[in-house]
């Protein structure tokens, strides 16, 4: 009986076990199955006997010699992560030291970029300086006709404007003779209806200044037509004084008694005190505080026709 009944037992099933798939750990790393490993150990494991079935020893053995292999198996996966986090421990330490390198660095750069802005700076304001003194002894004269007979004898024009604007300085025998005079820019435009300017450049400083302080005071003429009178500058510090001309002129409104200084500087005269001011951002700042002043200036609008 017993031998019928054992040849009634199935075969080997390890053959119908699924076989176990490889294990991947960290980066590609192959550590056995613990599968495998259990196959490997039930072969491998004594067999009992008919004599000696379920021997305590053997199956102690057993258990002891799987236990023995799950734990070098997992000692040897503690070991590789272990070997992986140090690796990228490194790699982010020599990380963290490159970003520190660099952020030194681009503060280093932006220190020098800083300097070099503003030593352009000063060196672009020297040279309008330098250009502005230059024409100090120029004057810009600013709607004179587009006419021939007027633009070949440029000279003789001025001294007629002299004649019939401030005869006094001509009385005090002051020295109104010009070096040159010619129209700005050379070429005339012709899409353009307004004459181009005059720039005249005096002999004497002190008769320039004298003409120009009398242009202040009142319109000058040319034959009775109108024309303007100014100092002539580089064009850079032009076009920051023009920056100044609607709120010049609602000052002017007010009674405030607006002046342009040298370069580009608005001052006023309100409430018995002189004010200053060199950017336009500084000017709305102060009407703002002001309620007599506050609204009265258009500043968004004259800084969006400026631009």
């Amino acid at each position: 009986m017993t031998n019928s009944t054992e040849a009634q037992k199935p075969q080997n099933t390890k053959k119908n076990k699924k076989k176990g798939v490889t294990l991947d750990t960290f980066y590609g790393a192959k550590i056995q199955n613990t599968e495998q490993i259990e196959e490997d150990i039930e072969e491998n494991s004594p067999k009992s006997s008919k004599g000696n079935r379920n021997s305590p020893q053997t199956h102690e053995e057993f258990e002891s010699e799987r236990t023995k292999k799950m734990e070098a198996l997992w000692e040897e996966k503690w070991e590789m992560m272990q070997k992986k986090f140090t690796h990228l421990q490194n790699q982010f330490d020599q990380t963290v030291k490159e970003n520190q390198a660099l952020k030194q660095e681009l503060i280093k750069q932006s220190q020098n970029t800083k300097k070099l802005e503003e030593n352009i700076k000063y060196l672009t304001d020297k040279v309008i300086d330098l250009e502005n003194r230059g024409r100090r002894e120029n004057l810009r004269i600013i709607g004179l006709p587009e006419k021939p007979e007027i633009n070949t004898k440029l000279d003789m024009v001025i001294q007629d404007i002299i004649k019939e604007n401030c005869p006094e300085i001509l009385e005090q025998g002051g020295n109104t003779s010009t070096d040159r005079a010619h129209r700005t820019p050379s070429t005339l435009n012709p899409q353009k209806t307004t004459p181009r300017n005059v720039i005249a450049k005096f002999q004497s400083y002190q008769t320039k200044e004298k003409i120009l302080q009398e242009a202040r005071k009142r319109q000058f003429r040319y034959k009775g037509m109108p024309i303007r009178v100014t100092q002539d500058l580089a064009s850079s510090t032009l076009n920051d004084r023009k920056a100044w001309n609607m709120i010049f002129r609602k000052a002017r409104e007010l009674g405030l008694q607006p002046r342009i200084s040298y370069p580009a500087k608005l001052t006023i005269y309100f409430q018995g005190k002189v004010w200053a001011f060199n950017k336009i951002e500084d000017f709305q700042l102060f009407a703002k505080k002001r309620p007599e002043l506050c609204g009265k200036f258009d500043t968004e609008n004259q800084r969006a026709r400026n631009t």
